[in-house]
C-alpha cells in the first residue's frame, strides 16, 4: 500500500505536535495490517522532502538486486557533507532500520519520527543533532514481504519480508568480513564519512515471553573502550529506559532471554559479545550504539509505538547530553591513539571471554512457563495465564578470561589484495615499507587448524591452536605494516590477531598461506606482532 494524505491531528509528545495533511506510513495507513514496500518508502522520503528544507538524501549503497538504499541527512540546517561539521559542534546520531528485513517496526518508526521531526513548526532536537536515518537497510529482502514469514510474532497480517539479503547473507552477522554492499556502504558512507556519536540499530526479537514492549543492549565487547559501556550500561540506558516510561508510558528491559526456561530464576542472559554483531562492530571502533529489539509477541501497532517513542527517548537524552556523549567519544580514542603508541605489558588483548552478572539484578514482567518436548536444541516454550514477577541475575558483564600482550603493530608479510582491500574498506590506517627491515617479532606457529563441520554466512569459520615465537624476521620492501597507535587500533587487533574469535583468519582470508599446497602441515602465521616501537621507513598506504 502506498503512503497517502489523510487528515490527522496526533499528539505524539510535549514537544512534536502534528497538524492536519500529514503523510501516513504505510503501517499507519492500513490500521497496521501491512508494512512498507521499497517503493512505499522512497515515495513517504519524496513527500517529505517537498514538506521540508531540512531532509537530504544520499545513497548509503547500491542492493545485489540494484536498489539504492536511501541515507537521509536531517538537520537544521542539513550539512552538505561531513566537511560543514568542523566548526560545528553538533552531534551526528544514526539510526538504520530492517537490517532483517522480516523485523519492519523500526522501518514505520523511523519514517514516522522523521515526519514528526520535520513537519513541526519548530522541530526539536535538531539544533544540537544531526540525523542520518536508514529506514530500509536490506531492500532486497524487504521487497520478499509474505504472510508466510515470521508467523510466530503477531503481525501485520499482510506479512513481511525475509531476514537475510539478495546475497542470502544475515546482515547482522557480516559486521568483520563485510561481504555485504550493504555492510561495506555503511562503513565507508556512513561510519567512516560522518563518523557518527552514535548507531542504532532496530530489530525484533521473537524469544522469551515478557510483558515489556521495548528491549535495548549496548556494546559488549571488552576489547572496544570500556568506558563507553559503562556510561552505556550505567548512565545512558538507565536514563533512557526512564524517559520512556515517565515520557511515554512505554515499559522497557535491556536485552536478553531466561538462561533456562526449566529454571527462569537462574538469570537473564545477553547475546554474544563478537563484533560480527553490528552494535558490538561499532563499540570497537570506539562509539556508542544501541541495539533494539522490539518484542515479537507484542500486537505489531505496539511495537511500532513502542519502537517510535524509544527513539524519541534516545534523541531527548542526546539532546540533552549532546557534549558528554561527544566528548566521551574524543576521550577513547585518545586513549587507544596513546595505547598503541607505546604499549606496555598492562595494555592486553582479549581472546576469550566469561558472562558474569552485574550487582544489580534485572525485573521482568513475565509469565509462568511450559517447556514443551522437541527434538529442536531450541527449546519450544509455551506461557501460561499465570503472570509473574522475575527478579534475577543478569548476565551481561563480559570479563576476558584470556589475554594477549598488545603490541605495537603487525606486519603481513604476504601480498594479497583481498586481504588489504578489506583492511582499508575498514578504515584503518595501513603503512608500507620503503626500504627492507629486519625486527624482532612474535610469529604465531600453527600447530592445529580446523575449520567448521558446517558452513556458516557462507564460509567454514576457521579455529586455530598454536603458540607464539619471538623471532628475528626480515622483512622485504613493499610490506605492509598496521600500526595500533590509530583510533581504530582496537579493531586493527580483532582483524589481525590469529587466536581473535572473529578475526580474518577466522572468516578465510588467510586460508591459502596457513597450510603447505602440497601437505597438510599448518605453515607460521602470516601477519606478525611487532611489541615495541621500531625505527622503520615506510610511508602510508593509500
Amino acid at each position: 500500500m502506498m503512503p497517502s494524505l489523510l487528515l490527522c491531528l496526533i499528539l505524539f509528545s510535549p514537544s512534536v505536535q502534528i497538524g492536519a495533511e500529514q503523510p501516513l506510513t504505510t503501517a499507519e495507513a492500513s490500521g497496521f495490517t501491512a508494512t512498507s514496500t521499497y517503493e512505499d518508502v522512497l515515495d513517504f522520503i519524496q513527500i517529505i522532502q517537498k514538506k521540508s528544507s531540512f531532509i537530504r538524501v544520499e545513497t548509503l549503497c547500491v542492493s545485489t538486486e540494484k536498489r539504492p538504499v536511501p541515507l537521509l541527512i536531517i538537520g537544521n540546517p542539513p550539512p552538505s557533507s561531513p566537511r560543514d561539521l568542523k566548526q560545528d559542534d553538533r552531534a551526528v546520531i544514526y539510526i538504520q532500520a530492517n537490517i532483517h528485513a522480516g523485523e519492519v517496526e523500526g522501518k514505520e518508526a523511523s519514517l514516522m519520527m522523521i515526519r514528526d521531526i520535520l513537519l513541526t513548526q519548530d522541530p526539536p532536537y535538531l539544533d544540537g543533532l544531526v540525523l542520518l536515518v536508514c529506514p530500509i537497510f536490506n531492500a532486497d529482502g524487504n521487497e520478499r514481504i509474505s504472510p508466510e514469514n515470521r508467523q510466530n510474532q503477531v503481525g501485520p497480517e499482510k506479512g513481511v519480508g525475509i531476514r537475510y539479503n539478495g546475497q542470502n547473507l544475515d546482515l547482522n552477522r557480516d559486521g568483520m568480513k563485510m561481504e555485504s554492499p550493504e555492510v561495506q556502504g555503511l562503513v565507508e558512507n556512513v561510519l567512516n564519512r560522518w563518523d557518527p556519536v552514535l548507531l542504532v540499530d532496530c530489530h525484533t526479537t521473537n524469544g522469551s515471553y515478557h510483558a515489556e514492549p521495548v528491549t535495548y543492549i549496548w556494546p559488549l565487547n571488552p576489547n572496544g573502550n570500556t568506558s563507553i559501556i559503562h556510561y552505556m550500561r550505567e548512565k545512558m540506558m538507565p536514563s533512557i529506559q526512564k524517559d520512556l516510561k515517565e515520557r511515554y508510558d512505554t515499559l522497557s528491559i535491556p536485552y536478553g532471554n531466561f538462561i533456562d526456561f526449566k529454571n527462569p530464576e537462574k538469570g537473564w542472559r545477553s547475546a554474544g559479545a563478537q563484533p560480527r554483531f553490528i552494535t558490538n562492530y561499532i563499540g570497537l571502533r570506539n562509539r556508542m550504539a544501541i541495539l533494539n529489539e522490539n518484542y515479537a509477541y507484542a500486537d505489531f501497532k505496539t511495537r511500532v509505538w513502542g519502537c517510535y517513542h524509544f527513539l524519541l527517548s534516545i534523541l531527548e537524552f542526546c539532546s540533552e547530553h549532546k557534549d558528554e556523549i561527544s566528548n566521551l567519544a574524543i576521550q577513547a580514542d585518545r586513549e587507544t591513539i596513546q595505547k598503541g603508541q607505546t604499549p606496555s605489558e598492562k595494555d592486553l588483548f582479549g581472546l576469550t571471554y566469561s558472562l558474569l552478572p552485574l550487582e544489580e539484578p534485572v525485573t521482568i514482567l513475565g509469565w509462568e512457563m511450559e517447556v514443551l518436548p522437541s527434538d529442536n536444541p531450541w527449546p519450544r516454550v509455551r506461557k501460561t495465564d499465570k503472570e509473574r514477577i522475575y527478579t534475577i541475575p543478569y548476565h551481561v558483564d563480559v570479563v576476558v578470561d584470556r589475554s594477549i600482550r598488545y603490541p605495537y603493530g603487525y606486519l603481513i608479510s604476504v601480498q594479497d589484495l583481498d586481504i588489504t582491500s578489506k583492511l582499508l574498506q575498514h578504515g584503518l590506517l595501513i603503512e608500507q615499507l620503503l626500504q627492507p627491515a629486519t625486527l624482532e617479532v612474535e610469529s604465531y606457529i600453527i600447530q592445529e587448524i580446523k575449520g567448521a563441520s558446517r558452513i556458516y554466512q557462507g564460509h567454514r569459520v576457521n579455529t586455530v591452536k598454536g603458540e607464539y615465537s619471538l623471532q628475528s624476521v626480515d622483512f622485504p620492501k613493499g610490506t605492509l605494516f598496521v600500526p595500533t597507535a590509530q583510533p581504530l587500533g582496537n579493531l586493527a587487533a580483532y582483524l589481525l590477531e590469529p587466536e581473535s574469535d572473529d578475526g580474518l583468519l577466522v572468516w578465510n582470508f588467510f586460508d591459502r598461506y596457513i597450510v603447505h599446497q602440497w601437505s597438510r602441515d599448518p605453515q607460521t602465521y602470516p601477519v606478525h606482532r611487532l611489541l615495541e616501537p621500531a625505527a622503520m621507513v615506510k610511508e602510508v598506504l593509500r
